[in-house]
């Protein structure tokens, strides 16, 4: 599988997508610039319904078009990676919210984040819904904005045992927090705070996160196409450990430019140097090895699907393993990469040191910590359940 959409527009721009790395991360947010690069790419549209532009590509396809979005500008790759799944979600939903959303203008962006930061109760016709989230990545470019909440009781306080929704809400319901994205790493990516304050959400934006993790969403949508019956944990991560790979590609990229012409303290042609062409030609093919696992994964799990069968529980948490592993093993070799730039490489002109700070906020997003997971997906191959704590994120 390659990349087909929004190929040329990529490779047109490339030069001038990769310049702006520097201009978004100054700004802490994507410029308008890159924004327009991602719409012309139609990156944002290889996941959305065909009725609204979509395509409803091949996962794959999609995971190629951040990765390639990322070596260029690791922000520009995560918000693609993140903003770009969102469509999929929505079109499970009622029409009359992909109306809401894309009817008036089919380039409108989502954000998210989907930790239940916010509690939402019932009230008739709908729910009240307050609540602050961290981490919307984009959230300066998008319209909407897909929101984790707990279920609520009477007082406003999570029912227990606890049930979680995904709740959506127009622009015109939130305010974003300004300067509350002050990170290290993907800083280009503007993933500031939300607050809502009281508002109201009718029932047909909200969505029981079981039934959509579960499968049912879809069935009762009457969504049968291959891409709609992929389980929720295999295709969400996929962005972000796609950007995180690319990041990773981005850094090999630059590290190259960088000794083609560095002659080195000891007087080797840092092409030349035998001690660290081979440490990094090492990390690369480990980046190369992280690509092809992750695409191999998704595929499978597609195959599967589209054969009409149903993903288990085992394959799904070992294909979770797999693919927060390529994320870690990619993010090694950036380490590796750094430290064979030498003191220059760290200056801040230098976008190898962008990649690495960037490749690590990526690792540190929830969806790639290993512990639960790993522990889940072993557990399975050894034939056992695993605890629904350890199995939350398979």
């Amino acid at each position: 599988m390659t990349i087909t959409a929004g190929s040329d527009v990529l490779s047109e721009r490339a030069e001038e997508l990769r310049s702006y790395g520097q201009v978004n991360e100054d700004l802490g947010k994507l410029n308008d610039a890159t924004v327009d690069i991602l719409r012309a790419s139609g990156v944002m549209k290889l996941l959305a319904p065909v009725e609204y532009g979509g395509t409803r590509a091949h996962p794959v396809e999609f995971a190629e078009t951040v990765m390639k979005i990322a070596s260029l500008d690791g922000a520009a790759g995560w918000v693609a990676g993140v903003v770009g799944v969102h469509p999929w979600e929505l079109e499970l939903m009622p029409p009359k919210l992909q109306e809401e959303i894309w009817g008036a203008d089919e380039d409108t962006w989502i954000s998210s984040p989907y930790a239940p930061m916010g509690v939402a109760t019932p009230v008739e016709g709908g729910y009240r819904f307050s609540g602050h989230w961290q981490f919307s990545s984009g959230t300066d470019h998008a319209q909407w904005v897909i929101l984790g909440a707990f279920l609520g009781d009477a007082e406003g306080k999570p029912v227990t045992p606890f049930r979680s929704l995904h709740v959506v809400v127009p622009r015109a319901d939130y305010t974003i927090v300004e300067d509350s994205w002050d990170v290290v790493g993907l800083r280009g990516t503007g993933s500031k705070d939300i607050i809502i304050k009281d508002v109201f959400v009718p029932d047909y934006r909200v969505v029981d996160q079981t039934d959509l993790f579960e499968g049912r969403v879809a069935r009762e949508a009457g969504k049968d196409e291959p891409i709609h019956r992929m389980p929720f944990y295999c295709l969400f991560p996929l962005g972000l450990t796609s950007a995180v790979i690319g990041i990773a590609e981005g850094a090999l990229d630059a590290y190259l430019n960088y000794q083609r012409d560095r002659i080195q303290i000891n007087g080797f042609k840092g092409a030349e140097d035998p001690y660290n062409m081979y440490v990094v030609s090492e990390a690369a093919g480990e980046i190369r090895a992280s690509r092809a696992a992750l695409l191999d994964n998704i595929s499978r799990i597609y195959d599967t699907v589209g054969s009409g069968r149903e993903v288990s529980l085992e394959q799904r948490a070992v294909g979770r393993r797999t693919q927060i592993q390529a994320a870690w093993r990619a993010t090694a070799a950036v380490d590796t990469i750094l430290s064979r730039s030498g003191g220059n490489g760290l200056r801040m002109n230098n976008p190898v040191q962008r990649f690495w700070r960037d490749a690590h906020m990526g690792l540190a997003h929830a969806i790639h910590v290993p512990g639960p997971t790993y522990h889940a997906a072993i557990m399975t191959q050894l034939g056992i359940d695993p605890p629904a704590n350890l199995a939350a994120a398979v």
